[in-house]
């Protein structure tokens, strides 16, 4: 294997790429795969990704077709790089903490970071000491038990969960913590795609998609909005190209033109590895940031006006009139939208509007699918209801071919929602959980991520679970964040590989090393599966190929259960030695708590497991009316002041969440750095700069504040008019913890106005 080193900033420029995937993708995968571990784990580990009898990859939420229709490299680039960096053969062992103090640690990238290896056994960094120390499991434990009794009530701990975890090990964690007497649970969604879940909530009465991927290929119009499908999960593209081979169409939204959306070249057909692949995007609508909503709006709008001149054509009354309310409230507010209004929002001319309205009248189904690059903006929530607008407005929903499709970036995000890890679960749920295991949750709202930070930083909280994720690096306001980690009684980390979260300590902190997802998992009473659902409401089982990094590893069931034990004792009848025994056990629970899991043992042993009923698909709406909901949306435009731009952060193509695996971003054209800044060549020069000056991303704020990201080199790019774009996490410090999406709470990494300060030497 090769020498660990962090890469060295030598920035060099290629044009975009027009096309993603091919061959190249192939072959970046087995390098990277190959650099982490051997021909054998990786041809393992690539023939059971995503396989019905195999596990499921952490990469992505975007579900696999039904077995017997799957490809044998059920997998993408990125989702096999993913895999193997966690298979990873390389090793941290307790010599590494002995060589590296904490303060050292601190000061390596991200890269440097990951690329050490796997965690192999508990670690513990005590009160003013410099580095970790090895400790046993069951001391571990009773640190961690000896803290919360410590607590002087339990509101005071945090528990945070990425979408990695499973479901039967964030049911746990959920049903302990309410068993403790908190509902503290922020989790990733909060920092993510917890406006949808706002929005949908609003209009639809549920947050989650209503369609499959049957109504991805065969509908008539898709659009794809504020997303980057290449590379944040390049399944979807092998879906759109089926959309496209039966006759479908694509409008693609972004302030970037993103390569995937462009052409794809199926790496398994050989039009995709001899010929020139697949156009996607029929028409690229090259939005201003924010503008969304406008669109919308604009095509609302439209629609209405097309439904007077032929009245009964165009709209579908019968649903409307079935199946919602509040149509005439929003068709009376949508009527006055200002075009003048819309077109500078928007960046777009009215003659594009216009042509993608027509394509909305001659189809038959759409679907709108979206990402970050609606949900963080703090009109999210808003423009997530126009967009429900929309789609009822001719009856998208409930059809085939057509509805909602939220597209979540973690691969159990959605599960683990559904197992209740969210702060503010209904008291149904609350009721339902606490009758089965004979106790009283509170009811009162816990904190989510960007409160549980306020909460740490005002010395409201003192104790910090993160199970599976990279919470320091995942959240706004960087700085800010950091101290009030480091304010914590208790940092502890369930992780499978190191990060900063595990550099970012409190007084006292603890790593506790797992089991990843392509792990074998052998408890007392056999070897385990563990399940996940994906972003269509698809629940099936998981199962490790993989013999674990470390005979030290426990599962997160086993960890979560043995803290459960130890840190109740008998407060609760809850049988955590039989659920770390057999997950049977647990799924046999989540059946009698959770609606939709009737059977869930035998189901879910089924190939390819089964799929939760979406009531919207019924006709039935769990709004306090009963029936969908028209919004009158006000109008926004997201206006930065001369001189400033409005910049998005975003991942590059060699990156997953929070973790780079090299300084490249191949789509886009850079290569061997990060801290880039890519401005549209017209902003440029209108702000006297030029490509590949040096500077200062300085964002400014409402209230007077500005944040600074030093050193970031300029690079002309087809960004849209007014917008930039640069890479997180280096650019969560400039996103202030109070500027959060209406409504969701969700951070507002897409819609920060920066000003581009030239560096002096």
């Amino acid at each position: 294997m090769s020498i660990i080193e962090d890469p060295i900033d030598d920035l060099s420029v290629t044009p975009p790429k027009t096309w993603a995937t091919g061959l190249p993708a192939v072959t970046h995968a087995l390098q990277y795969s190959l650099e982490q571990t051997s021909v054998r784990r990786t041809a393992l580990t690539l023939l059971n990704i995503n396989q019905a009898k195999g596990f499921d990859c952490p990469g992505c939420a975007w579900p696999e077709p039904a077995p017997g229709k799957r490809h044998m490299n059920e997998y993408c680039e990125n989702g096999a790089k993913h895999v193997n960096d966690e298979a990873t053969s390389r090793r941290i062992t307790r010599d590494f903490f002995k060589q590296h103090s904490i303060a050292e640690l601190d000061t390596k990238s991200d890269y440097w970071l990951n690329q050490q290896g796997r965690l192999t056994e508990p670690m513990v960094k005590w009160p003013g000491a410099t580095h970790y120390e090895p400790i046993s499991w069951d001391d571990a434990f009773d640190v961690l038990a000896k803290e919360l009794h410590h607590l002087a009530n339990p509101d005071e701990a945090m528990f945070y969960v990425s979408g990695r975890l499973n479901n039967e090990a964030a049911f746990l964690l959920q049903l302990f913590a309410r068993a403790f007497g908190t509902n503290n649970l922020p989790d990733c969604s909060n920092m993510c795609h917890e406006s949808s879940g706002s929005g949908l909530g609003e209009s639809l009465g549920i947050g989650k998609g209503s369609v499959n991927l049957d109504d991805i290929h065969n509908s008539d119009l898709i659009f794809v909005v504020g997303q980057n499908p290449g590379t944040n999960h390049p399944r979807m593209l092998s879906a759109l190209e089926e959309t496209k081979l039966n006759g479908g169409q694509v409008v693609a939204v972004n302030t970037l033109p993103e390569a995937g959306l462009l052409r794809f070249k199926h790496p398994q057909k050989a039009r995709g590895v001899i010929g020139q692949g697949t156009p996607i995007a029929d028409q690229f609508l090259h939005i201003r940031a924010g503008g969304d909503l406008a669109l919308f709006q604009a095509l609302n709008q439209l629609l209405l006006e097309a439904e007077d001149a032929a009245p009964g054509t165009v709209l579908d009354r019968k649903f409307i009139e079935s199946d919602t309310i509040g149509f005439e409230e929003f068709a009376e507010h949508t009527r006055k939208h200002n075009w003048d209004d819309i077109l500078e929002a928007t960046g777009l001319t009215r003659a594009e509007i216009e042509e993608v309205h027509q394509r909305v009248m001659n189809a038959k189904s759409v679907i709108v699918c979206w990402a970050m690059g609606i949900t963080q903006q703090k009109h999210g929530v808003p423009s997530i209801r126009e967009i429900c607008n929309f789609l009822m407005l001719r009856g998208n929903l409930g059809k085939p071919g057509a509805g909602v499709c939220p597209v979540r970036g973690h691969s159990n995000v959605q599960g683990d929602r559904t197992m209740g890890v969210w702060e503010k679960m209904s008291q149904a749920f609350l009721d339902s959980l606490g009758k089965e295991f004979g106790f009283t949750p509170p009811s009162h709202h816990g904190l989510d991520a960007v409160d549980s930070i306020r909460a740490m930083r005002d010395g409201k909280a003192h104790f910090f679970l993160g199970v599976a994720g990279n919470f320091a690096r995942a959240t706004p306001d960087s700085d800010v964040t950091e101290a009030a980690l480091r304010k914590c009684r208790l940092t502890a980390q369930i992780s499978t590989k190191l990060n900063r979260s595990h550099t970012v300590c409190g007084d006292t902190a603890l790593i506790l090393p797992t089991l990843g997802r392509s792990d074998r998992d052998i408890q007392e009473s056999g070897e385990q599966f563990i399940t996940v659902e994906d972003s269509m409401s698809e629940v099936h089982a998981s199962r490790g190929r993989l013999h674990p990094a470390s005979p030290h590893l426990l599962s997160e069931v086993a960890i979560i259960s043995r803290m459960a034990r130890r840190a109740l004792g008998d407060k609760v009848d809850i049988p955590w030695e039989e659920f770390e025994r057999n997950y049977d056990t647990i799924r046999d629970r989540i059946a009698r708590v959770i609606p939709g899991f009737d059977d869930f043992n035998a189901r879910v042993k089924q190939p390819g497991g089964f799929v939760l009923p979406n009531p919207v698909n019924s006709g039935v709406y769990p709004t306090p009316s009963g029936k969908a909901v028209f919004t009158a949306n006000d109008f926004v435009k997201l206006e930065a002041p001369k001189g400033h731009l409005v910049l998005q952060t975003l991942r590059s193509h060699d990156q997953w969440n929070t973790i780079w695996y090299a300084p490249n971003d191949r789509y886009r054209g850079i290569h061997n750095a990060r801290r880039v800044v890519m401005v549209n060549p017209d902003d440029l020069a209108e702000l006297g700069l030029k490509d590949r000056d040096t500077v200062d991303l300085v964002s400014v704020w409402t209230d007077g504040s500005e944040r600074r990201a030093e050193g970031f080199t300029v690079v002309a790019y087809p960004a849209s008019r007014g917008s930039a774009a640069a890479y997180y996490p280096e650019t969560n410090v400039l996103v202030p913890l109070d500027s959060v999406a209406d409504i969701s709470n969700c951070p507002t990494s897409k819609g920060v106005i920066v000003r581009l300060e030239p560096t002096t030497e």
